[in-house]
């Protein structure tokens, strides 16, 4: 599956078939959490939480190509990123797009 951050694919035509989208509410682990703590007091990157926001993103991903080739689609266009906070704790992460058809 192609995915791209700009609205077409250069030299092809399309067709655009939907809005392709997937997401995950992700939660933070307690024993991450106090670690990241610890981290938070002495300065640095916070590893735990990067690493947690790039699994969301994965995930996030998946499920938008598995629901651009459920629509038929060769590839998305136009895909973005987008998080929220759901609660305390948690947040949202969503990857979407349009899904397109190559047709020439």
């Amino acid at each position: 599956m192609l995915l791209l951050n700009i609205d077409h694919i250069p030299g092809k035509q399309i067709e655009a078939l939907g809005v392709a989208k997937g997401s995950i509410v992700q939660s933070r682990h307690f024993g991450k959490d106090f670690m990241a703590g610890v981290k938070g007091l002495v300065g640095g990157e916070i590893t735990e939480y990067t690493e947690m926001l790039n699994q969301a993103r994965q995930i996030a991903v998946k499920r938008m190509v598995e629901d651009a080739e459920a629509m038929g689609a060769d590839a998305v266009v136009n895909m973005r990123y987008a998080s929220s906070s759901v609660k305390q704790g948690a947040a949202e992460v969503i990857a979407y797009g349009t899904a397109v058809k190559i047709i020439g």
